[in-house]
């Protein structure tokens, strides 16, 4: 049976160029690709997993249907499941992600033996940008124009300046 539809899981705090293009280019696989935005209590996000999800939605509006967005928390083969998907997006950017993706997607075939993971290489130009830098260098008033959305640039923008009153 083929699949019609995949997960993205992610924190996406904030949402890169990097997830963008995987979803994008995911869209060319699937028919749908829902998107997990994961809560996860054990990291602080710059942004709530509210925020998260209504700038994933502004960002692709324009794909209609084609792209869900939904929050979870706790098992990703759980949220599988409550959404009818056998197939998990994960991109790797370098070969040092490849070892705990690894671990993740056979991990989750142990707990789910109906879902596989299908792992795409991040295009060049944003092979080396995660959040975690985006937040640092925002943070410190650098640009980060080129690698996030314009819909996450404002977001930075007016998040950092709220910060700072």
């Amino acid at each position: 049976m083929k699949a019609s539809a995949a997960i993205f899981p992610g924190t996406f705090d904030p949402l890169t160029n990097g997830h963008a293009d995987l979803i994008k280019r995911s869209l060319r696989i699937f028919d749908r690709v829902i998107v997990g935005v994961l809560m996860n209590a054990s990291k602080s996000a710059l942004f709530s997993v509210e925020e998260r999800v209504a700038l994933m939605r502004d960002e692709f509006k324009e794909e209609g249907s084609r792209v869900e967005v939904h929050s979870f928390s706790g098992l990703l083969v759980e949220f599988a499941k409550d959404v009818g998907a056998t197939v998990v997006i994960r991109g790797l950017r370098a070969i040092s992600d490849y070892d705990y993706e690894a671990q993740m997607a056979l991990m989750n075939k142990h707990l789910y033996e109906d879902l596989e993971t299908l792992f795409m290489i991040a295009r060049e130009e944003n092979s080396y940008v995660s959040s975690t830098l985006v937040r640092q260098i925002a943070s410190l008033g650098g640009d980060v124009s080129k690698i996030v959305t314009p819909v996450v640039h404002l977001a930075l923008k007016e998040k950092y300046a709220a910060q700072k009153k």
